[in-house]
């Protein structure tokens, strides 16, 4: 059953941790990091730091269905995104574990999160959910001390991701939330506005430009982000089961 509440969400996510553990699998990397990000949102509720938390928390229950959706689609071969199975098919290859982060990532945010606004809100004014839509970009930016801090536990050189992004030629590896957050924003007025086959091709798009993206994560053009890169990845830990005990700790 697809959960209805971001309580159900939060137990889905720990499934797929516990099961990226079992396996070894890389998965379980950006899941973690959506767990923590998605707790983060439901104390934030619980506090009453939106303008509207029941339909917060139904937003955040149907964004995280799309992450959910797609992981199941990809387990039993059903396709999916093409920005999500670049996700996906990272797993199979050794990539630094901020690139299956960032991976993950690029595709739920640039991509799922437009269409779950758009459609959460279709048929009815969609400007109301902008101040909490953004009211999110505050309450992720007070995590990710916390996140870099975890991360550097089981990626010593994780510090180069930040020193390599000040190059602007090298800037892909410094992942901005806020600006996918942004794009996704615009993407969700555009989709908002549109049905049928005009929805579709949007979408489609909208999943090449989120693929083209990944692959500048995945394949780094720069000499200076793919040595980088190898660096980092020679002194992580690589048992994915010690990283997410290592990270949850």
């Amino acid at each position: 059953m697809r959960p209805t509440t971001i309580r159900e969400v939060l137990d889905a996510l720990d499934r797929i941790i516990a099961t990226a553990i079992a396996n070894g699998d890389p998965v379980g990397l950006f899941a973690y990091i959506y767990r923590r990000t998605t707790d983060q949102v439901q104390r934030a509720i619980a506090r009453r730091a939106f303008e509207d938390g029941p339909r917060m928390e139904q937003f955040d229950v149907a964004f995280a269905n799309l992450y959910l959706d797609a992981y199941e689609n990809w387990q039993r071969s059903v396709p999916v995104a093409r920005c999500w199975g670049l996700a996906f098919e990272s797993t199979r290859f050794q990539a630094a574990i901020i690139q299956h982060i960032l991976l993950g990532m690029n595709a739920h945010i640039n991509y799922d999160l437009a269409i779950a606004a758009s459609t959460l809100m279709k048929n009815k004014p969609l400007l109301p959910l902008k101040n909490d839509f953004e009211k999110v970009n505050e309450i992720l930016a007070e995590i990710v001390d916390e996140l870099q801090d975890r991360l550097s536990r089981v990626s010593p050189l994780f510090f180069l991701a930040d020193w390599l992004g000040n190059d602007k030629d090298e800037a892909i590896i410094n992942f901005s939330m806020g600006n996918a957050r942004a794009f996704s924003w615009e993407l969700a007025c555009e989709l908002w506005r549109l049905n049928g086959s005009a929805y579709e091709q949007r979408l489609e798009q909208a999943d090449q430009w989120v693929y083209q993206l990944g692959n500048l994560v995945a394949r780094p053009p720069g000499w200076a982000l793919r040595n980088g890169l190898m660096l980092m990845k020679a002194f992580e830990r690589r048992n994915v089961g010690d990283i997410l005990e290592a990270l949850r700790r």
